[in-house]
């Protein structure tokens, strides 16, 4: 009986030692964006600023405001694309079976298992000639197609839970394929789109190797390029790009403080029967 309350405090010791070890990056980002550029040494590391320094955030925002607004522009109109587009497809491919489904499924999932890098040069070739290189309409089109099969994934898993006598009444009442969707299936996919959406606009928001290479030299160059090419140079005020990653961060925290709570349940939805 004594063992437990050791045990317990073992355990806890070492998630808080993991934790803390895990933090220590955000701690640096967070202490160097507040100091000012005579203050970032190396021997004064971990040391709190003294003074606080706040320009940095107001030039942080004066440099990489049209960068944020290229982010902006092509994370939400990829995360909504490719989440509608997964929910027709997950829809389809559970509660609408035919001939091949299931291979045309293994199919759209073996697209996740594809490195990114097998398909930068012929992906770069394709853009070229439709004319979207460099384009945040590309950008758009490369991330709803690369996105759609997890999307697809886990709205298949959802809609297997989905009665399938509600998608055979709505046959009977002489509904079609859209008008199921639109007055049964979409209306109870909630949890399934606060999955995707969060999934997504996190993965397209922090996404680096299509961007930079998809529209490095253009205007159109979304806020991690443009971290980059800030912190690249030799002579660097650190303050500076630590204050813009910051600002960087803030839309994918503020996405899981506001849906996080419906993420591991609309995650896990279709995996347990009965």
């Amino acid at each position: 009986m004594k063992k437990k309350p050791l045990n317990r405090f073992l355990i806890y010791f070492v998630l808080v030692f993991f934790v803390i070890i895990f933090l220590l990056p955000a701690y640096m980002v967070i202490v160097t964006s507040f100091k000012s550029p005579d203050q970032i040494e190396l021997t004064r590391v971990w040391q709190l600023p003294n003074p606080w320094y706040f320009q940095s955030f107001i030039e942080a925002w004066e440099t990489f405001a049209p960068n944020l607004k290229n982010s902006a522009l092509l994370v939400v109109p990829a995360t909504v694309l490719s989440a509608i587009l997964g929910s027709l497809n997950g829809y389809v491919l559970s509660k609408w079976k035919f001939k091949g489904s299931n291979i045309l499924f293994q199919l759209m999932l073996f697209g996740m298992f594809i490195p990114y890098q097998s398909i930068l040069i012929p992906l770069f070739q394709f853009l070229d000639r439709v004319g979207l290189y460099g384009s945040i309409q590309g950008l758009i089109l490369v991330h709803v197609v690369y996105g759609l099969p997890i999307t697809t994934l886990i709205f298949r898993n959802y809609y297997a839970e989905v009665p399938t006598e509600m998608i055979e009444a709505g046959k009977i009442d002489g509904a079609g394929f859209f008008k199921i969707y639109s007055r049964i299936v979409f209306p109870i996919s909630l949890p399934g789109f606060v999955v995707v959406i969060i999934w997504q606009f996190t993965q397209i928001w922090n996404e680096f190797l299509f961007a930079v290479t998809l529209t490095s030299g253009t205007g159109n160059t979304p806020i991690t390029v443009a971290l980059q090419n800030l912190a690249g140079g030799r002579a660097v005020q650190w303050n500076l790009p630590m204050a813009g990653s910051l600002m960087a961060a803030l839309p994918t925290l503020l996405v899981y403080l506001f849906l996080g709570r419906y993420f591991i349940r609309g995650l896990l939805a279709g995996s347990v029967k009965g």
